[in-house]
């Protein structure tokens, strides 16, 4: 696979995890953006390449930054997307599975924490 073709998953990736954090359908994507469903799909399994212009309506409809679905390392912004992408999915859980993963989270920073 050459570089462009990663990039192109890297990115189809990004774009099918920030609409499904979105709650969104690949059909509910499609008739807001005015696309076909298919090529949603196309462009989420890295098959088809995304414009400039795609890119930025898939930001502004998933509430992510063009630079986290780029995949920009090192950058604040794309930090900040990926903590509401988490948020968003965190909304979504039981009271109870969210008790557990706390403690998961405060488990693993004590094995990290320099002793």
């Amino acid at each position: 696979m050459s570089t462009h073709e990663n990039i192109r998953v890297e990115i189809a990736g990004r774009l099918r995890t920030a609409r499904e954090a979105a709650g969104l359908s690949q059909g509910q994507v499609a008739k807001i953006l005015n696309l076909h469903r298919p090529t949603v799909t196309e462009i989420e399994a890295g098959r088809r390449k995304v414009s400039g212009e795609e890119l930025t309506r898939f930001a502004a409809l998933y509430r992510v930054g063009v630079e986290w679905l780029i995949g920009t390392p090192d950058d604040t912004d794309a930090a900040e997307d990926r903590i509401l992408l988490a948020a968003r999915e965190l909304s979504k859980m039981k009271d109870q599975d969210l008790d557990q993963l706390m403690s998961l989270l405060q488990m693993i920073r004590k094995t990290k924490e320099p002793k």
